[in-house]
């Protein structure tokens, strides 16, 4: 490479996932850079739930005192709606350190931000064209009117992640369902807590995110989706001209945490169901597990660690994931693990708990479960 700038690290992709790891490299000493081809704030399609295994991570970034500042609503329960007549609902532990939904509009810029104060170097509008590896293992990426040099590679950019379709891993991505998101300010018949809804048309996730604004989710087959907003719209009295941020695809299998050079965190790596309130989790452990590793000098340990993170809580996600693709049936799952709360609960536990810088935590959901009607 000559006398050419090489960078330790380069981190494609600013959201959490990139954002902690580039965070953790910057303070390790390592001359890291973002490349992030949006300009921040931006919106982002997501269910905006932070559960609290989050906030170990904020801590060890040292941003718990901003996302507390920051604009967004603390999550007293989560509720589950399927037929006509049924709700269950489980109350959570609160406290500084419970669920809190929040804007990825604002997270996003916070964690971004906190980088760049650490000695990140944050590149913001910049669409890698090319990545390409030398003979000496450096990596060269076209970006922008610029070039990069890195010794070490991170793609975290997300389900259509562009380095790994670049280097020819991306797999192919199922297009069968449509994601819809919106913020919606003064909504009818919201409380503060997350509702799931199990509609005939289709699934709607709904938590409020501070300041009167709450996010709703909505997952359909692309011919069920008019149907499906109409529906929501109706119940939470939506107006037909409320705009909608879409996201496709919402699934496709797994790139691995480690392919050919490249770490891979976040959706790049796994995607999972994107409404179930994980995504996050999953995007800043991966980012931090990842800059211990390049930091450690340790890479090929990243997959093991990668597999443990994901292991005790996948097949809640792939559950998850079942109920939102089949909402008619999971309206009948749900209505039969209601006469057992129990099973709901432990589902709810093993989703919303506490963990302290990554380790295993104690359960947040707590309380007897509460029955009642549909409004």
């Amino acid at each position: 490479m000559g006398g050419e700038l090489i960078y330790d690290v380069a981190i494609a992709g600013g959201g959490p996932g990139g954002a902690a790891c580039a965070t953790l490299c910057a303070e390790a000493g390592l001359r890291t850079v973002v490349i992030e081809k949006g300009r921040f704030p931006r919106d982002k399609v997501c269910g905006d739930c932070v559960n609290p295994g989050c906030w170990g991570v904020f801590e060890r970034l040292g941003v718990v005192e901003r996302v507390l500042a920051a604009p967004h609503a603390r999550v007293g329960s989560v509720a589950f709606f399927g037929g006509k007549e049924r709700q269950v609902r489980f109350p959570l532990r609160g406290g500084e350190r419970g669920e809190i939904a929040i804007s990825r509009r604002v997270l996003d810029d916070i964690l971004l931000r906190r980088c760049a104060d650490a000695g990140a170097e944050v590149c913001e509008e910049m669409t890698i064209r090319a990545v390409s590896r030398g003979g000496d293992g450096v990596w060269g990426i076209e970006a922008g009117a610029r070039s990069f040099a890195a010794r070490r590679l991170v793609a975290a950019d997300g389900r259509n992640s562009t380095v790994a379709r670049l280097r020819g891993v991306a797999p192919a991505a199922r297009r069968d369902r449509v994601g819809l998101q919106a913020h919606v300010a003064s909504a009818a018949g919201v409380e503060n807590g997350i509702a799931l809804h199990l509609l005939a048309e289709g699934y709607c996730g709904v938590a409020p995110v501070g300041e009167g604004v709450t996010n709703f989710c909505m997952v359909a087959t692309a011919d069920r989706m008019k149907a499906l907003k109409a529906a929501v719209g109706a119940r939470f009295g939506i107006p037909a001209t409320q705009e909608w941020r879409a996201i496709a695809p919402l699934e496709r299998a797994p790139v691995g945490p480690l392919r050919d050079g490249v770490l891979y965190v976040g959706d790049a790596a796994r995607v999972v169901e994107p409404f179930t309130g994980e995504g996050i989790y999953y995007a800043l452990q991966s980012g931090r597990l990842a800059a211990e590793h390049i930091v450690a000098g340790t890479v090929e340990g990243y997959p093991a660690a990668h597999a443990a993170l994901y292991r005790r809580r996948l097949w809640i996600n792939r559950l998850a994931r079942w109920t939102v693709t089949h909402p008619r049936s999971g309206g009948l799952l749900l209505q039969a693990m209601s006469v057992w709360p129990g099973s709901l609960r432990y589902l709810v536990e093993r989703v919303v708990r506490s963990e302290a810088k990554g380790g295993a935590g104690a359960a947040m959901a707590a309380g007897k479960c509460e029955r009642a009607g549909i409004r």
